[in-house]
């Protein structure tokens, strides 16, 4: 148990770091997610040595490996930056907080369930708050993606309409016409909101490596693309030799779900919760009741 509790401190610890850092700078450090890897392993280690039950490492190396391929697969699937894909992978050398691996599975899902859940809320809410600030050009940029997409706007309300007049027939169709309607509105809010309020006009001499430019760039014969991986340090070089000023593109600070997802975790685990998780009345009795009493 003593063994769990100095995990989860220091891991809360290094979140904490993370979630100032990622809301001050929009990034999170290597040495963070590296140095948090390296010492939840190497005191697994020595706790292992001492217990003599390798166990209790070996999981932290199965944890570390399983959200080593799922942060990789974040990051490819481009739902992670690089700094939340690494805070993820780090995690994974902390979480298993048992010595049965089918338990530090279902332990896994949990948290990538929290994860998801936390997430999707939190995302809502900053892009409502984003908008709420950028009201004006939202407006304006959300008019012009429905001019623009006008044409699979108008064939997605068609088919939605289909299936509202055969849910005459069967009820349940109705649900799918109203999802086709909701999804692409969010759509098109969600694009907008990328449009205007995730872009930044930022000095040349505040670039960092991992920014992601808004447009490609010419510099000569050379284009610097605008991808995903971001900026690397010769290409800021280059840049800074030409450019003043630049648009790039910022993304939500996650690191405060990673941390809101790991003290519910260890909320349900340490009272014995995270057991009834798999049983029909969890959610309700979780979100219902049980959390606020």
């Amino acid at each position: 148990m003593y063994e769990v509790i100095f995990l989860f401190v220091l891991a809360f610890i290094w979140i904490a770091f993370a979630v100032v850092q990622d809301l001050k700078k929009r990034e999170i450090s290597n040495w963070l997610n590296f140095s948090l890897i390296t010492f939840a392993l190497v005191f697994r280690f020595f706790y292992s040595v001492f217990s003599e039950n390798f166990n209790f490492f070996f999981q932290g190396l199965i944890g570390f490996g399983i959200f080593l391929v799922l942060g990789n697969i974040f990051y490819y699937g481009r739902v992670f930056a690089g700094g939340d894909a690494k805070l993820m992978i780090a995690l994974g050398a902390v979480l298993p907080f048992s010595n049965i691996f089918l338990d530090n599975l279902k332990i896994f899902i949990l948290f990538l369930i929290l994860f998801l859940f936390f997430g999707a809320f939190y995302g809502l809410i900053w892009s409502v708050v984003l908008t709420c600030k950028n009201f004006r050009n939202f407006k304006k940029e959300f008019a012009k993606q429905l001019e623009k997409n006008k044409f699979i706007l108008y064939s997605v309300i068609l088919v939605g309409f289909c299936f509202i007049i055969l849910s005459v027939f069967l009820n349940f169709l109705s649900f799918f016409g109203l999802f086709l309607f909701l999804i692409c509105f969010v759509y098109l809010y969600a694009k907008s909101v990328d449009e205007v309020c995730m872009v930044k006009k930022i000095k040349t001499s505040d670039l960092t490596e991992g920014d992601w430019l808004y447009k490609d760039l010419k510099l000569g014969r050379k284009i610097i693309k605008a991808n995903w991986e971001g900026l690397s340090e010769n290409e800021i070089k280059l840049i800074k030799k030409k450019y003043k000023i630049v648009l790039i593109r910022q993304g939500i600070p996650f690191a405060p779900v990673f941390l809101i997802s790991f003290l519910v975790l260890f909320y349900l685990w340490a009272t014995g919760l995270w057991n009834s998780f798999w049983q029909p009345y969890f959610f309700f009795y979780f979100f219902g009741f049980g959390f606020f009493h």
